[in-house]
């Protein structure tokens, strides 16, 4: 017998005129991502071949919060500062200030180059952790590759001048939704605005994050800007806010304005054109469904992830989801087994089938009570 059991999610329909029908922005790429989703929203040229510039410090302080993870390091642990990491401090660049010979925890390193942006900081972490930054940048490319940013290739920590630093939007897009994701707690230092540093030989130095979105009142929290004369500006934003996060990547803006009003743009054109909408929560019960024969006539089945869809405002009507199983399901059933099938429908169009599995095992009645109910079936058709 096959049963379909239709769950229908009601949602209101909004009669919201769609300000941007023919949206774009001014940069050269750029994407944009619902994080609770991971659907695109946005994108213009995502897979161009970028120099990341210092949007590469992304993954130097993702390699440091795996070995944190790990146990390999801690945040006390102290650094020793060479020559090559205290000559970027002397070159123009973004730095952190560092001296030759300071030993500086991983914790300052970290906030120097979260929040400074610190060339330095990002040399004496790598030097630290690998023993050369050009080992470091091996790290870090392994790591792209593992988290699926396939057009990537870091040379260095830092992201400044070097051919062979090479990303695409749609990369660093992915490398900043699995910072978001796996550390948290760590991401918390990418909203702060200022860090001071009190550095050897001087007065403390405070400086200020220079995400433009940061002083915004539009819910951002991170990520990391980036320039370099021939790539121009590029920023890695995210915001959250009334229970959504987008994650905004663009390369190749004109201008310091450019960066922050069209970045400012394209998140607020995800914010206001769709609304996300949760199918299931990831292990907590959907549906009860029938069972057969067992010691208990029903049973609660759940997913193991949290299910999200990313719907235009203007079409929320159109989106159904359905409970699909042959049943009832016939005893014995294990714990976590899959008995059903979750079937989300947009306009008619599959757009995702999850698995639904059993919350409990449910053991088989003994024979007299199967056949009485067998009976009862075949006389009564009650199951």
């Amino acid at each position: 017998m096959y049963k379909r059991l239709f769950v229908y999610i009601l949602l209101s329909f909004c009669f919201i005129k769609i300000a941007f029908a023919n949206f774009d922005i001014k940069v050269k790429s750029a994407i944009l991502q619902d994080y609770y989703s991971g659907e695109i929203l946005f994108e213009k040229d995502a897979d161009r071949i970028i120099f990341p510039a210092s949007m590469t410090k992304i993954m130097t302080t993702i390699i440091a919060f795996d070995l944190i993870k790990k146990g390999d390091l801690n945040l006390n642990d102290k650094f020793i500062v060479s020559e090559n990491a205290w000559r970027l401090s002397e070159a123009g660049y973004s730095s952190m200030f560092i001296m030759v010979g300071d030993e500086i925890s991983l914790e300052n390193l970290l906030n120097g180059i979260i929040i400074s942006s610190g060339n330095d900081a990002c040399v004496a972490l790598a030097e630290g952790i690998a023993g050369t930054e050009e080992e470091f940048a091996i790290l870090m490319t392994e790591k792209a590759r593992e988290i699926g940013m396939e057009d990537t290739n870091f040379a260095n920590s830092s992201g400044i001048n070097n051919p062979d630093n090479l990303s695409t939007v749609r990369d660093i897009m992915i490398m900043s939704n699995y910072l978001i994701r796996n550390y948290p707690n760590f991401y918390k230092l990418f909203k702060e605005t200022k860090f001071t540093w009190d550095r050897t030989g001087g007065e403390p130095i405070t400086q200020g994050n220079r995400n433009p979105l940061l002083y915004k009142n539009i819910g951002a929290d991170g990520i990391k800007t980036g320039f370099l004369s021939y790539e121009k500006y590029s920023l890695a934003s995210s915001i959250n806010r009334n229970g959504r996060r987008l994650i905004a990547v663009g390369s190749g803006f004109n201008s310091k304005n450019d960066r922050s009003r069209e970045s400012t743009k394209l998140l607020t054109y995800g914010l206001t054109n769709y609304d996300l909408v949760q199918i299931a929560r990831a292990n907590e019960p959907i549906q009860k469904i029938n069972v057969w024969l067992g010691k208990e006539d029903f049973i609660e089945v759940y997913t193991n992830k949290d299910i999200y869809k990313t719907i235009k405002k203007a079409k929320k009507k159109l989106l159904k989801v359905s409970i699909n199983y042959f049943g009832p399901i016939e005893a014995p059933i294990s714990k976590d087994q899959k008995i059903a099938t979750l079937k989300v429908v947009y306009d008619q169009e599959i757009v995702g089938e999850y698995d639904l599995l059993s919350s409990r095992e449910v053991k088989k009645v003994n024979f007299i009570s199967r056949l009485i109910r067998s009976i009862n079936y075949l006389i009564w058709g009650d199951v």
